[in-house]
């Protein structure tokens, strides 16, 4: 079993199936894992997997309630490697920027810049006006890693769950977490996932 602890938040923004994939990688390597999602994700997550969190239960350690701002994840005396926000929204995005931290899951966001933790936000909009890139940067200047999932197609994916995979195992990369995923291995190669 992996001794790592990884908090997932989930934000309202379109991509669901990239937070819960992450849980099912997660759990597939035996990180522990802390679960927020806003009340945005609970609409998101209808929408686009007919799931709500209350499913989200069985592939986490702990589902923490949105407004809970007293759980363990709100503060820094909890040990945990890092932080994914998967999908995140503008909005979340916004919160952590300006340090306005209306929810846990922004709080725990915050708790995991402060800690110097990694901080990996998969930023899902597109296309991006000047706001958005000045926050982008600004959250990058506080130590934060900005990933959106972006598709590689050297894996040649020959499914849409292939290429969710590949992506959450990059983002995976991040916390030092090796997922079974395609790696590129030059041109003209490829190598199995491991």
């Amino acid at each position: 079993m992996n001794s790592k602890r990884i908090i997932v938040g989930f934000s309202g923004a379109s991509g669901a199936i990239y937070g819960l994939r992450a849980l099912e990688m997660l759990r597939a390597a035996g990180v522990e894992t802390h679960v927020v999602a806003s009340r945005s994700a609970e609409l998101t997550l209808r929408d686009e997997l007919d799931i709500g969190i209350r499913d989200l239960e069985p592939l986490c350690d702990q589902l923490h309630a949105i407004g809970n701002v007293g759980a363990t994840i709100a503060s820094g005396s909890f040990p945990a490697d890092g932080m994914m926000i998967t999908p995140c929204s503008v909005r979340t995005l916004s919160e952590i920027v300006t340090g306005v931290t209306s929810t846990l899951l922004t709080r725990a966001a915050d708790v995991t810049l402060k800690e110097r933790r990694p901080l990996l936000l998969m930023v899902r909009e597109t296309p991006l006006h000047l706001g958005h890139l000045r926050s982008m940067m600004a959250a990058a200047e506080m130590g934060a890693i900005i990933a959106p999932p972006v598709p590689a197609f050297y894996a040649k994916p020959d499914t849409l769950d292939e290429m969710v995979s590949f992506t959450v195992g990059r983002a995976l990369d991040q916390f030092g977490i090796k997922a079974p995923i395609q790696r590129w291995a030059g041109l003209g190669k490829s190598t199995p996932p491991e």
